[in-house]
């Protein structure tokens, strides 16, 4: 699961990452509107936590916007609790509201309960003749399931989740070595990308799928 958090405090947000990704979910942070309106049209989240205030504008006008990009909760954090913040909030369309400070077990089961709430989301993906369930953790090149190792799973997975932008080395790293709990480094990255199209390309030497992007990093291809 893809937490979106637009929050301006850097405290709060590693403090909020750190929370999240220990409970197993994947954090993608934006610091402004602007931003948030960036990666709201180039990524796909399943749940949005949202600041109120923000130093470009407002979360309200974010939440607006994430109605039009993405059918996804949105929960509002603010250090306001005054019950016409609440009502504003809510009638703007988030799912829930919580004031900071708020008790890490809260947050985690308000999360969890708007994903329910919410209900599934389409969870198979389809590119250039590779299918990723996502609901399944199973991927086939044509009617032939491939197996492929934890790393090179979630490797896949951050193309997939992210199919209209360019992939840093840098943010693959991160990825990778947030998930795995082990140091991933340039070199060990660039074993596991090429051991990745190996088993989805039809021809690795010319890749599709996984496209370099000389001097920027690489993207999803194949559409």
């Amino acid at each position: 699961m893809r937490i979106f958090l637009v929050e301006d405090d850097g405290e709060i947000a590693k403090n909020l990452s750190l929370l999240l990704r220990a409970e197993g979910f994947s954090v993608v942070r934006a610091e402004t509107k602007k931003e948030a309106s960036e990666k709201l049209w180039a990524e796909k989240f399943d749940l949005a936590l949202v600041d109120i205030s923000l130093p470009d504008g407002n979360g309200y006008a974010v939440c607006t916007e994430i109605r039009e990009a993405q059918d996804i909760p949105v929960i509002f954090l603010t250090a306001s609790g005054d019950e016409a913040s609440v009502v504003t909030g809510l009638n703007m369309g988030a799912d829930d509201y919580i004031v900071k400070p708020f008790r890490p077990r809260e947050l985690i089961a308000r999360i969890r309960a708007a994903l329910r709430k919410g209900g599934p989301a389409s969870s198979v993906f389809e590119r250039g003749g590779l299918t990723v369930d996502t609901a399944n953790g199973t991927v086939k090149k044509g009617d032939a399931e491939i197996y492929l190792s934890a790393l090179e799973y979630r490797l896949l997975l951050v193309f997939v989740n992210s199919p209209g932008s360019i992939i840093t080395r840098q943010r693959l790293l991160h990825e990778l070595w947030d998930a795995a709990g082990e140091f991933v480094n340039d070199n060990t990255l660039t074993v596991y990308i090429k051991r990745l199209r190996e088993k989805i390309e039809e021809n690795p030497a010319q890749p599709e799928i996984i496209v370099t992007v000389r001097g920027m990093g690489y993207r999803l291809g194949g559409g």
